[in-house]
């Protein structure tokens, strides 16, 4: 039940802030740092609600799917959105100690789970090749004309 939990806090973090930044003009940083906010101050306010995993988690889950959003508030889908709040908590779910105390591991799962839902949305939409959906997706990241 945890696992299922986590997965909608990064499927909810990942839509709201696109939400909030495109559809009410408050633009992606104040979009995830608002909605940041709110779920931080909640647990805050309230730890006992649910048990240690879940207030522990649940902040830093919502937090890394805002990423996602915010990456997504020019060219987004909530299908993609859900797409990557999905990987992006299931990575999360299952990621390794290994690198516990580095910084910027939740901004890489973020990184991971967008290109990971873009490769899969471009894959099966026009084209179903997996080659082109690659090179679409590079071509995206590198800003590439042609």
């Amino acid at each position: 039940m945890n696992d299922i939990i986590i997965i909608l806090t990064g499927i909810l973090g990942a839509t709201l802030t696109f939400y909030v930044s495109k559809r009410l003009n408050q633009g992606a940083v104040r979009a995830s740092a608002l909605l940041s906010l709110l779920v931080g101050l909640f647990f805050y306010v309230f730890p006992n609600l649910l048990n240690d995993y879940l207030t522990k988690n649940i902040q830093i889950v919502f937090i890394g799917a805002s990423f996602i959003g915010m990456v997504s508030s020019k060219n987004g889908s909530y299908t993609r959105l859900i797409v990557a709040g999905s990987i992006f908590s299931v990575i999360y779910i299952n990621k390794s100690s290994f690198f516990d105390g580095y910084g910027g591991a939740i901004g890489t799962l973020a990184l991971i789970a967008l290109l990971a839902s873009m490769t899969f949305s471009d894959a099966f939409s026009s084209s179903p090749k997996i080659a082109h959906a690659i090179v679409r997706v590079r071509k995206k990241i590198f800003n590439q004309k042609k």
